[in-house]
């Protein structure tokens, strides 16, 4: 059975989803904070003595998340190295009797997992600052801009109030800048992260138990609407010990007077390296048996490589205004965002009928609801 990455994204998924609901909550907390008494004339006052209680409910936010999240990571991190261990136990019954026992002997994964869900608690452990941090910043500036603009006749304090917190939720709850310098909103980020080991745990388990079977070569899948990265490693034959492309003479698999040509396109650290088997890539690998394995057939695109990133981006549109109605301050600003958001959803429905199939991903439309 092949493996690949987004063999365990519905584990990643859970991760995520717990993010999602507690971004939802901070948005929420932050419209109900700012909202009370919003009409009365020491409507300043009462927020700026009231900071220390919101300080501290979303410090008690984030906790519960940190507590929620820690144990979920870990659990899924561990089925996606057990999934792994079994996709290559599936894939080698046609070896010679004692290799498939090899195979099938359960390898210990805690020091990979261990390992993966450190690195997961590292990337993310910063966000969690930076929430409380930014959040507060928020609650902040947006009483000083509202006081400021009922001062001057601008708008009113709720108008000014209403516009701060829909800016916020535009951006994410975060405006979190990874080390690359890209930018995410928190619920994103730590999918993204959780999603990345995942993967890399069953990839790395099933190339554990290859390797402990005595075998070396894996062969890359077609996947369809590919990306760039990726597609010139499609179909290649990888080396999981060796490194640098070559051609070689090995032994036929189930014949022991037999030998196979077999060209290596590189490693698949070098693969991966190069962008092979990145979050959300589809591509598979498997077991290749010299002599036994035919290599995967072509798969036709449903759509183009674009039109897949349009998709993301749709959902993207999608997720930002259900922020947008989560922070509004009044029914109409909640109607309007609402509006966008069916708009958005629209044009995904009509994005998808220019294709040849390609299917609607609606959990990725999705945000968390307020625990």
């Amino acid at each position: 059975m092949p493996v690949s990455p987004d063999m365990a994204e519905d584990l990643a998924r859970t991760v995520g989803s717990l993010y999602e609901q507690a971004e939802i909550a901070l948005l929420e907390r932050l419209r109900t904070d700012l909202a009370a008494g919003i009409d009365s004339p020491m409507w300043v006052n009462q927020k700026l003595a009231g900071l220390g209680d919101f300080q501290q409910g979303i410090r008690t936010l984030l906790d519960g998340l940190q507590t929620d999240t820690d144990g979920a990571l870990r659990e899924a991190i561990s089925q996606a190295y057990e999934r792994g261990q079994q996709a290559a136990v599936a894939e080698l019954g046609a070896l010679p009797v004692g290799q498939t026992a090899a195979a099938a002997e359960a390898l210990p994964g805690a020091a990979v997992v261990d390992r993966l869900a450190a690195a997961v608690v590292g990337d993310t452990g910063p966000v969690y600052q930076r929430v409380l941090r930014v959040s507060v910043d928020v609650y902040r500036q947006t009483v000083a801009e509202a006081a400021a603009s009922a001062l001057t006749g601008a708008e009113t304090r709720r108008q000014a109030a209403a516009r701060a917190l829909a800016k916020f939720a535009q951006r994410g709850v975060t405006g979190f800048v990874d080390k690359a310098g890209r930018s995410w909103d928190m619920a994103s980020y730590a999918e993204m992260a959780t999603r990345s080991a995942v993967g890399k745990a069953a990839v790395q388990a099933h190339t554990d138990r290859l390797e402990a079977a005595g075998l070396d070569l894996v062969v890359v899948s077609d996947s369809p609407e590919e990306c760039p990265l990726c597609r010139p490693w499609e179909r290649k034959v990888l080396s999981i010990g060796g490194s640098g492309a070559r051609t070689v003479e090995v032994q036929h698999a189930t014949a022991d007077d037999r030998t196979v040509t077999v060209h290596i396109a590189g490693s698949l650290a070098d693969a991966r390296a190069a962008g092979l088997q990145h979050p959300n890539c589809r591509h598979r690998v498997s077991a290749y048996l010299p002599g036994v394995t035919q290599r995967p057939p072509a798969q036709e695109d449903r759509a183009s490589y674009e039109q897949t990133q349009q998709q993301r981006y749709l959902e993207r549109q999608i997720r930002t205004w259900k922020r947008r109605a989560a922070a509004a301050m009044d029914d109409d600003q909640r109607k309007a965002a609402n509006a966008k958001v069916r708009e958005y959803q629209g044009r995904v429905r009509d994005l998808l009928a220019e294709t040849d199939g390609l299917p609607r991903k609606s959990h990725r439309e999705q945000t968390g609801s307020a625990r």
